[in-house]
């Protein structure tokens, strides 16, 4: 197979931007003309809960697709609410494709339809290698902010595998650009910075809280009467985490749900899975590895995982290497504690 160019790699970087943008300002006016209705669920697909927002986008993603030149095509396109396997494709049979891009339109659903934070539109494309192919096939990726009706300004991010993260400010719909250089934190540890274990839901947060207090207890040292030495930020989007730590607002960030329904089936007799991260979840971690971020699998081994839309997904993100290393074996030490070792 043909390796990309740098410049075939930018025009799809452009391309996915492109489509961010389609997403972003449409969704900006939606948000504030039509509130009442958008917190709806409407369907089960793609190993989450669909909403009316959700419904609203896809039709302009398989619009702009359909409209890209024939030298993008034939191409498989995996998203939730794509029907159950999460796959359409677009100019030819499936087997014949060139190329694999897999889409989270609103990463964050939850925060945005009530209006509360901002989501991010997440996408990466691979050339094709069938169902063999991996987040570790991206050469290029791109995370686009999807802001609450009463911000003016976006980011976005995009990635090449030819050239580092790249930064750029719009108003919504991708006007008025200004290009900045992402700067992840560069702290030898914790204290008073940011730093959390993903708890969103009931199920796993008795687990995660414990995971916290140990990695606070061995980072930071005996706690400091009336002093807050660690803040914990739960902010219900991979895309988004992972954007806290290349702009430097975050530290450590850690979603292993897959993980903890292990622990739980344990003492069960059953098959336990709660709402869990997948792989269009973390489709920007190829931007943020670009920018400097560590990514990596709950074990600290490199993330991998299928373009598909039902494997759940564990993942770790630190700022830089002198956390990784810092925090990461807390996190392997605690799981094997807990009888969960790697696969």
């Amino acid at each position: 197979m043909r390796q990309m160019s740098a410049i075939e790699e930018q025009e799809w970087a452009q391309r996915l931007l492109k489509l961010g943008f389609v997403i972003q300002g449409h969704l900006h006016q939606y948000v504030s003309k039509s509130p009442d209705d958008l917190a709806a669920p409407v369907g089960f697909e793609g190993g989450d809960t669909i909403f009316q927002i959700d419904r609203h986008v896809e039709p302009l993603i398989e619009s702009a697709i359909r409209e890209w030149p024939d030298e993008c095509k034939p191409l498989v396109l995996i998203a939730e609410g794509m029907g159950d396997d999460g796959r359409q494709v677009f100019g030819a049979r499936e087997q014949a494709a060139r190329f694999r891009v897999i889409v989270d339109p609103i990463d964050g659903t939850r925060g945005l339809m009530y209006d509360k934070r901002s989501a991010w539109f997440i996408a990466a494309v691979a050339q094709d290698h069938g169902d063999q192919t991996n987040l570790g096939d991206a050469f290029a990726a791109v995370l686009v902010e999807l802001a609450t009706t009463k911000q003016g300004w976006c980011d976005a991010y995009s990635a090449t595998r030819t050239q580092s993260t790249q930064g750029l400010r719009t108003r919504p719909g991708g006007d008025s650009p200004h290009e900045f250089v992402p700067r992840p934190s560069q702290a030898d540890n914790l204290k008073f910075g940011f730093g959390q274990v993903s708890s969103f839901f009931p199920g796993t947060q008795a687990l995660a809280a414990d995971l916290i207090e140990r990695i606070a207890r061995e980072n930071l040292g005996p706690e400091v009467p009336g002093q807050a030495l660690l803040f914990n930020d739960q902010y219900i989007s991979s895309g988004g985490q992972m954007v806290e730590l290349m702009a430097g607002h975050d530290r450590f960030c850690c979603d292993l749900r897959p993980l903890f329904y292990r622990i739980l089936e344990k003492g069960a007799a059953e098959i336990i899975r709660g709402v869990e991260c997948h792989p269009y979840d973390v489709a920007g971690a190829f931007v943020a590895r670009q920018a400097g971020v560590i990514i990596t699998d709950g074990f600290g081994r490199p993330l991998q995982c299928p373009f598909d839309v039902h494997t759940g997904i564990h993942w770790c993100g630190f700022a830089n290497e002198t956390l990784a290393k810092a925090i990461q074996p807390i996190i392997t030490r605690w799981l094997l504690e807990q009888g969960i070792v790697p696969d």
